[in-house]
């Protein structure tokens, strides 16, 4: 296995994500956009992978990951270059969906990857790197969206976010035969439905759970921005502010597979959400650029090890042979929430503000905690009576 390579890849396209989402709004905030219009745009992004998720987790059962990977990276880098091109709304939201729906091919294609490199504690190790390569990209991509665009202009940006995954392209094209070789794992005999996965209460609980968490994770992503702007910060405080929470993410995933070993994944997945619940509630009642650095730390320590966690646990629950379909379906969920959330939450913050968005926001991740704490108990009274998870 070349580590470097799949590093590599992530630190590219997750980049180019994480620096996209931030151009996007500022771009349709200079073209004079609505916060319900750039809501629908975010919305975008998350349109065709809700409908085509699945479909890629079982394109990587079948495919493996080289061919997704590399057509997702050129897609990424087409779909970054049409703002450079085209600077108009109409195709910002050409942009997003085109973006979206490479992304998806992508994003489940190196899930797969990375569940498939170990086991065990091993897997939850590995969750644990690729969460902490996409802490880094949670800290660069914002941060150089937001300087590019002080010192460039908005057009000249899309550019250089293209050049991400234009290099992750690149780097597969030439050192594909270095990615390990995908071997189907053995598939039960008969035909196997959506439905068997949904009907595996275990799967299920972990997909709610992370539903409620990518809530408030679109809710931070989308109105963070819109927030920094409405109280006179620049693109390129707005890029920090990101970026500080970007950087307490990684730091909480590097302890993340200790807390995991002591208190095990599903009561610190619980724990993560309760946090991120409260802290979010702190972010509309601060006024100036250091607080917000503060609050935005903080709920990154919240959040940091939601997502890692999500994905080994939703792995673990998996049936045989359906790894990639079920990272897929979490990936339907998470999409789903990622079309539908920045549309209502742009919608309720244009007609009653943003505070009642971050209080609804909160409640949800609380929802999640309660879920995970319910499971962790559930878990544990299983054991005890030696019975299996």
């Amino acid at each position: 296995m070349t580590l470097w390579l799949i590093v590599l890849v992530v630190l590219m396209n997750h980049g180019c994500i994480k620096a996209a989402k931030v151009l996007m709004s500022l771009t349709a905030i200079d073209l004079g956009a609505s916060l319900a219009t750039i809501g629908v745009l975010h919305a975008m992004y998350a349109l065709l992978p809700a409908l085509l998720s699945v479909y890629a987790g079982k394109l990587s059962d079948r495919r493996g990951f080289k061919p997704l990977l590399t057509m997702a990276s050129a897609g990424l880098c087409a779909g970054m270059l049409l703002p450079f091109f085209f600077p108009a709304m109409t195709w910002l939201f050409v942009s997003a969906t085109l973006s979206g729906a490479c992304y998806i091919f992508y994003i489940v294609a190196i899930q797969y990857l990375f569940g498939a490199l170990g086991e065990g504690a091993d897997r939850t190790r590995n969750y644990g790197i690729f969460a902490i390569c996409v802490s880094v990209t949670s800290l660069i991509g914002p941060v150089t969206a937001g300087f590019s665009i002080d010192w460039f202009g908005h057009r000249a940006t899309w550019l250089l976010v293209g050049a991400f995954p234009a290099v992750s392209a690149i780097a597969l094209w030439c050192f594909a035969s270095r990615l390990p070789r995908h071997r189907p794992a053995e598939r039960p005999a008969g035909r196997q439905r959506l439905l068997d996965l949904l009907r595996n209460a275990p799967l299920r609980r972990v997909l709610i759970a992370t539903a409620l968490l990518e809530a408030g994770m679109e809710m931070f992503s989308f109105l963070t921005p819109l927030y920094g702007h409405s109280i006179g910060l620049s693109a390129s405080q707005i890029g920090i502010v990101l970026g500080t929470f970007a950087l307490a993410m990684m730091l909480v995933r590097i302890a993340m597979p200790h807390l995991a070993r002591r208190w095990g994944e599903v009561r610190v997945f619980s724990a993560s959400l309760f946090v991120a619940g409260g802290v979010s509630l702190l972010i509309p009642l601060v006024p100036g650029f250091v607080p917000l650095l503060a609050v935005c730390f903080a709920l990154g320590l919240g959040f940091g090890s939601g997502a890692p966690l999500s994905m080994a646990i939703s792995y673990n629950r998996a049936p045989a042979g359906r790894a990639g379909e079920a990272v897929g379906l979490r990936q339907m969920v998470n999409k789903a929430m990622e079309t539908s959330v920045p549309a209502a939450f742009g919608a309720i913050s244009a007609a009653v503000g943003m505070v009642p968005v971050y209080c609804l926001g909160a409640f949800l991740l609380a929802c999640g905690g309660w879920l995970m704490r319910r499971d962790a108990r559930r878990s544990a009274a299983q054991s005890s009576k030696g019975s299996p998870t």
